[in-house]
Order: C-alpha cells, then structure tokens, then sequence
C-alpha cells in the first residue's frame, strides 16, 4: 500500500513541473517542452514505477517467507513435544515390562553394571594364587611343609618347600564382576535399594585349571539399603563391605575408596571386610555422621603356641566341623557375640575424615585333665577383642591430586586386615587369647589426564609375639624368640627343617596406572598394570634371626565396561 502511494506521490510530482515549466515566462517569451524532452520524462517515471513495483514484490515475499518460517517452527515444535512424549511412554513400558520380568514394579529404576576382565599375574616366588595373593603365603627358601600322600590312609609326610626359586604366571579372567541395583522412590523423602554385585572368584572343590577352566560366582555384596531424608537416617541389611571400611563420602554403601590395584586382595594395609551386617546410620545435613553396624563374627586365624606350659587342658579348640550349607571340608569358628562396629564420620567441605571403633568377642572350648589323667568336664572360656581406626581422603589437587589414608589397632583384629595375620592364640588354660597389631594404608594417586590414572601405595601389617608362664615356669606363648623358634634355615634351598618362626609382618610398595583409552557411547574399555613388592618377615628366633621373603609380582588388567 505504502509502495502505491509513493509511486502516485512521484508522478504527480513529475506532472506538476512540467506544467509549471510551461506556464514560466522570461520577459514575453514562452517557455515550453519539446516532444523529446517530453519522452525522456516519460521515461524517468516508468523506470521509477518498476523500481517501486520490484520493491513490493520484495515485501511481499519477505512477508510470506515469515509467515512460512513461523509455521515451521512451530510444527516442529509439536513434533519434539511428540516425540518427547512418545519417549517418556517407551521409558515407562520398558521400566513396567523389566519389573513384571524380574519380580517388579514399572516404579523401579534398574541399574546394570560390571566389567569383563582378562588379566596376568606374575610372582617371582610362587604362592599357587590366583589374581589375589595370599601374603602370609610367601615361600622362603627353607622349611618343611606337610602333605598327605595316601587319599585311603591319610598317612602324611613331610618335604622341602622349594617354591622360592619357581616363578608364577598365570591368565584369569575370574575377576570379571556382574552387578544390578534396584531403586524406588516409597514417597518423595523415603527410597530404598537393592543391590547384588558378584564376580566368579570363588573356589569350589570341582574348580580348576586342568582342562574346562571352570570356576564358580560368589556372593560380593547383597544388601537391602532404606533412606528417610526427613530423618537423615539410613538403613542397611544384608552383606556389604563392613562399617570400617574407608569411605569417600558420609557413610554410604557404594562409597567405599578401595586402593586402585588390580590385586584382587588389594593391597597389604587395607583395612575391609564384606559381610553379612545390620547398619543405622544418621547424618546431619550430609556433612556429621554417625553409625553403627553389627556384623557377622568370624575367628579367621589361630596362632599355634609354643612352649610346654600348659596348666593341664587336654584340647582346647576355637573351631568346629562346618555343618549345613558350609563345605564339609572347611570349618567354623565359636563365636557367641557378632562384631560391633561404631563410625563417626565428616565431611566439612575438603577432605573426608572418619574414625571408628569395633569390639570383638571370641570363645574356645576347653576340655582339662584330672589328676588321674583322665578327662574332666569341658567349659568355654572368652575374651574379649577390640581396636579402633582412623581414615582419610584428600583432594591435594582438586581433580589432580588425590591422597587416601587409613589404619587401625587394637588386639584380635586380624581377619580386617588384607595379608590375614591371626586373630587369636591360646593361653595356658586354653582360652583364647587375642593378639595385638596394627595396620596401616596410604595412596597417591595423579589423575594424569581424563584418560589417565597414576597411583603408588604402601602399606603394612605388623603383630606382636605373645610371652607368659605355664604351669611348670617355662616360657609359654606365640611368636617370641624365648619359645625356642630356630630360622636358622630359613635362608637355605631346599632346607627340610630349622625355619618354624611365625610371620610378624607383611609389608608391600606398589606403583601402577590405569589408561582409559576409549570412553563413549559404547561404554568404557582400559588396560592397567600393578607392580609390587611383597616382603613377608618373621618373629626374631633363639638367635635373633628375623628373616625375611621378597616377592616380586606383576599384574596386568584390560577391562570393558559396557554399561
């Protein structure tokens, strides 16, 4: 409309002046145009036109361009609120259908994870281990060690350890793990959790490397986990890493700072347990917590005694025979209390820290001997274990630099510990009676890049030798040079006797990394190599020999994580 009142604007401004031209005068004389002139103007005032003409043709498909714009975007905005639509109702149908499979409801989030592994160890003393090494088993050169060699009689015999001098290598793919986590929301402030994680390094009678390979799934973690945000308070049953275990965050199952190795035994130091367990934990705004966790009670390990003191018991026992359920061939220990573990942990903006405090109780059946040499009446005698910890996470370098530390002593704690030094031995009564160590962990770890994870860890275990009199004066106990231990062969190839000493110490420096070299869509695939130094060293003997077992090892891991 505009372009049409301009274009009649122009020509009547052309008409005017050539009228006015025609009526001017000069003096007398007429001024008027001749038909050239006239044309020319004629002219001027088409091509006028047509450039107002193509002007408006402009507008006009500027406009309907708009128009048609406009249309556009909001067809496909239809079309994303569509398909958005169409993918909250797939995601429903899917959730639905995977909790009607699996004994569900469509409310339940499920979460698959794991890692597919194939990896190498290698010892330089072999300890016959799998993927995760046995430290009190560290051969030295000399010593005896006992075998039976008629299945039919059961008739033993005794032969030189010489596994000091064999090397060990082997593939294993037994530390590939399988987990799936179960989430629902009761209302908004309550959730709870299922979670099951297993991987296939457990070792039934059949199990073997002679020809099938075959090896069997174990139970890693089973728990039930409830969460009350109104409260702060939480709630665990079922098996997961025990209380004491170092944790990043708060108290919360699945945040366990476990060291980096590839190791399935992880590292000498390391201070864990997973096991069967009751836990309440209450925070306060996520930052102050407090727990407390009542778990299953094992005696792991007993330290034979030495010395002829006895006050008169015939057999005194912290063990029996496994029954239902339980391998026949292993054993069970006598405990009439479980564990009782209590955490107090922070998080005031850097670092985490925690500390926590576990009592223990142990129990062994005592039969004495009467004046005649005969049975008396048997009694269970107790006492009474214990210790406390200490643990730590620091980011030195935010997302650079991260330094973990943990340790713990205390008297009948072994079975926490990685390397499994004893938990008890015996008194000259028979009862049981705790042993005190101390154990302790720290780790570097340099987050290279994204891709890239350096790490170097050392730890350590270390007991002490228990002294005292038996009923005839002498020297009675566990580990001390006074008991009459001679290693004065320990250090000899071959050597069948003379290196009885007990382990007092494992010791281990490792040094590793962990390369993610493809990181997508398609999961997570990385290839790590661990290498350590072990050192297993025994109680001082009669002539104050300590001696000491180096190995070597080397592990490598190349893991896919599909999920």
């Amino acid at each position: 409309m505009r372009s049409k009142i301009l274009a009649v604007a122009i020509a009547a401004g052309l008409g005017v002046t050539s009228v006015s031209a025609m009526a001017q005068t000069s003096g007398n004389q007429k001024v008027t145009l001749t038909a050239s002139e006239l044309a020319q103007m004629k002219a001027e005032i088409a091509a006028l036109q047509q450039k107002v003409d193509d002007l408006q043709s402009q507008s006009s498909a500027q406009q309907q361009q708009q128009q048609q714009t406009a249309q556009t975007v909001q067809a496909t905005q239809q079309q994303v609120q569509a398909t958005q639509a169409q993918v909250q109702q797939a995601e429903q149908t899917v959730a639905t259908k995977l909790g009607d499979t699996l004994g569900g409801s469509g409310g339940v989030k499920w979460t698959f994870g794991g890692f597919l592994a194939a990896e190498t160890a290698y010892r330089s003393r072999d300890t016959a281990d799998d993927v995760a090494t046995k430290f009190t088993a560290v051969p030295f050169m000399g010593g005896t060690s006992t075998a039976p060699i008629n299945t039919s009689t059961g008739a033993t015999t005794s032969y030189p350890v010489t596994n000091a001098k064999n090397s060990q290598f082997l593939y294993s793919a037994r530390q590939s793990r399988i987990s799936i986590m179960a989430q629902g929301d009761i209302n908004d402030s309550t959730h709870v959790t299922g979670y099951y994680e297993t991987d296939f390094l457990g070792g039934a009678q059949t199990a073997n490397m002679n020809e099938s390979n075959s090896f069997n799934l174990r139970m890693r973690q089973l728990w039930t986990n409830v969460d009350w945000d109104d409260y702060g308070l939480h709630l665990l049953g079922g098996q997961a890493w025990s209380l004491l275990t170092l944790d990043s965050k708060g108290i919360t199952p699945l945040k366990e700072v476990l060291p980096p190795t590839i190791d399935a035994q992880y590292q000498a130091g390391f201070t864990w347990a997973r096991q069967a367990q009751l836990r309440l934990v209450k925070d306060w705004d996520k930052t102050w917590w407090l727990g407390i966790s009542v778990e299953n009670p094992q005696t792991a390990g007993i330290g034979s005694v030495a010395g002829p003191g006895s006050k008169g018991y015939a057999t005194s026992t912290a063990t029996v025979g496994a029954g239902s359920l339980y391998d026949s061939l292993n054993s069970v220990s006598l405990n009439k209390f479980p564990d009782v573990i209590v955490k107090f942990a922070a998080d005031p903006g850097w670092g985490h820290y925690e500390v926590f405090g576990i009592t223990r109780e142990f129990t062994t059946r005592v039969t004495p001997t009467t004046a005649n040499g005969g049975p008396a009446a048997t009694s269970n005698q107790t006492a009474h274990g214990g210790g406390f910890g200490v643990g730590m996470v620091l980011p030195l370098v935010p997302k650079v630099l991260d330094f973990q530390f943990s340790g713990m002593t205390g008297k009948g704690i072994g079975r926490y510990g990685t390397t499994g030094l004893n938990d008890i031995t015996y008194d000259p009564s028979g009862a049981p009676h705790p042993l005190k160590e101390n154990m302790l962990l720290a780790t570097l770890t340099w987050h290279a890049t994204d891709a890239l994870d350096v790490y170097a860890a050392g730890g350590r275990e270390q007991q002490d030798s228990y002294l005292t009199a038996g009923a005839n004066g002498k020297a009675f106990g566990y580990g001390s040079e006074l008991l009459g231990y001679n290693n004065s062969e320990c250090m000899t190839y071959g050597a069948p006797s003379d290196c009885t000493g007990q382990t007092r110490q494992v010791a281990e420096q490792t040094l590793g990394f962990w390369w993610k070299f493809y990181q997508g869509k398609f999961g997570k695939v990385q290839f790590g190599t661990q290498v350590s130094h072990v050192t297993r060293k025994l109680f001082s003997d009669i002539n104050g020999n300590a001696p000491s077992a180096p190995d070597n090892m080397v592990f490598t891991s190349l893991r896919y994580y599909p999920f």
